[in-house]
């Protein structure tokens, strides 16, 4: 009874943990570090209490092979520039958490388990669950900027090529002063000329490239995010430090990201109540069979 109680701790813990990061990504587009690593170290100690009282190190044990897994192959993905920095810290603090699953007996919870790390459950369930949440977002951005106001047209040949292509770019762009970017932000394409920009954007080696502009319309190059992890800390303040100098403008394009932590709350919350949507389906597929 116990080892129940411990086991509902911590999934209240981690999906209150996760509702905030939910919020902070929603609001800030960015999940604080602190928070992240408040619920990895709860993970740890937990499991370890969950040890000393079970007598029986399979908990600890789990829950650091889970953390390793999770991180190294989450960290991997972030490296791609597949992925960014606070996804990633937030998966693995579920990892460190709860590493197998729960079978809580008195809520009568027994999900449909994984044979991979319960994370890697939560992971998959995001991904699946995500769409909804992208198709609703994409429909608030583009209500709240009016594309359809003044532009009917739009609406009515919402499927041809060259209108998809204004409403993505209307919707999911913005300009913010240099001042503030932040890191993960994804730069647009910036047009200039001076051929030292190409020099220290190189120098930082980060996650922005230098492109010669094929373009007849003035500019020679251009410099853009490699990727969706967006830009690194170090390329934030060598953009601060040109603007400061003069080199670039005081405001930069860049694409508006679509906030997953919400998909990773709702992917946990499947993952805890139902199991693995693709065990599930996996297994409902071979009842059929």
């Amino acid at each position: 009874m116990i080892l129940d109680s411990i086991f509902l701790i911590q999934l209240i813990i981690t999906v209150l943990f996760s509702v905030i990061a939910a919020i902070y990504d929603v609001k800030y587009g960015i999940v604080p570090d602190k928070l992240n690593y408040i619920l990895l170290v709860f993970g740890i100690v937990s499991n370890l209490i969950l040890s000393i009282i079970s007598s029986n190190v399979k908990f600890i044990l789990a829950s650091f092979i889970s953390m390793i897994i999770t991180y190294t192959i989450t960290f991997m993905l972030w490296k791609l520039k597949m992925w960014g920095g606070g996804d990633v810290k937030l998966f693995t603090a579920i990892a460190t958490v709860i590493p197998s699953g729960l079978n809580i007996g008195f809520l009568n919870i027994f999900p449909e388990l994984s044979i991979y790390p319960f994370s890697f459950s939560v992971l998959i369930n995001s991904i699946l669950v995500s769409f909804p949440f992208l198709v609703v977002f994409i429909s608030y951005l583009i209500l709240k900027k009016g594309i359809f106001k003044n532009n009917i047209d739009f609406l009515v040949n919402i499927f041809n090529i060259n209108s998809l292509k204004y409403i993505i770019n209307s919707t999911l762009n913005k300009r913010i002063l240099v001042k503030d970017l932040k890191e993960g932000n994804i730069i647009n394409n910036y047009y200039f000329n001076n051929e030292d920009i190409i020099r220290l954007v190189e120098q930082v080696d980060g996650n922005l490239k230098v492109y010669e502009n094929v373009e007849n319309d003035g500019f020679k190059y251009y410099f853009k995010s490699l990727s969706a992890g967006g830009i690194t800390k170090e390329d934030m303040y060598m953009l601060k430090i040109l603007n400061a100098q003069s080199f670039i403008s005081d405001e930069i394009s860049i694409k508006i990201t679509f906030p997953f932590t919400p998909a990773i709350f709702l992917g946990l919350l499947i993952a805890v109540f139902y199991g693995d949507i693709m065990m599930i389906f996996a297994k409902n597929l071979f009842l059929v069979i």
